[in-house]
C-alpha cells in the first residue's frame, strides 16, 4: 500500500523515493496527475541532482493542444516497496506522477484538505 496526503490546494500528493546516480535515496513529494499517463515528470534540477542516465528524446500533447518535447531519463523508484526502473519525462515544472505508474494499483482518493489516500496494488493482492 502506498499512501498520501491532499494539501490545501487540493492536490494528491505522494512522497516518492528515487536512487541517485551512486544508489544514494532522495525524497521528493510529487503531485498525483490522473490526466498524464507517463510514469513520472522531474524538473532539470532534480534531474541533474540526481544524475541520472539519458534514455531518448520524448514528445506529448498537452492539455491544451500544444506540442512538447522534453528529455527521458531512466530512474530508480522505491514502488510500493519494489525498486522499479522508470522512464522520467524531465519537464519544467512540479514533479507528477502519471497513470503508467499507477498502473495495476486502485486509487482511493478522498477530496478533503489533510485527507490520507491510497493506492492499493491490483495485480498483486
Amino acid at each position: 500500500m502506498i499512501s498520501g496526503i491532499v494539501n490545501a490546494e487540493r492536490e494528491a500528493v505522494l512522497q516518492v523515493i528515487l536512487h541517485d546516480f551512486v544508489g544514494k535515496e532522495q525524497k521528493i513529494e510529487a503531485v498525483v496527475d490522473t490526466g498524464y499517463t507517463g510514469w513520472l515528470t522531474l524538473p532539470p534540477e532534480i534531474v541533474s541532482k540526481l544524475g541520472l542516465a539519458w534514455r531518448e528524446r520524448g514528445g506529448a500533447t498537452l492539455a491544451d493542444g500544444s506540442q512538447a518535447l522534453f528529455n527521458v531519463y531512466n530512474a530508480t523508484v522505491v514502488w510500493d516497496s519494489n525498486l522499479v526502473i522508470i522512464p522520467v519525462d524531465e519537464i519544467d515544472a512540479e514533479p507528477l506522477i502519471g497513470m503508467s505508474l499507477m498502473y495495476g494499483f486502485e486509487l482511493i482518493l478522498p477530496i478533503l484538505d489533510g485527507a490520507t489516500f491510497t493506492l492499493h496494488s491490483i495485480t498483486n493482492p
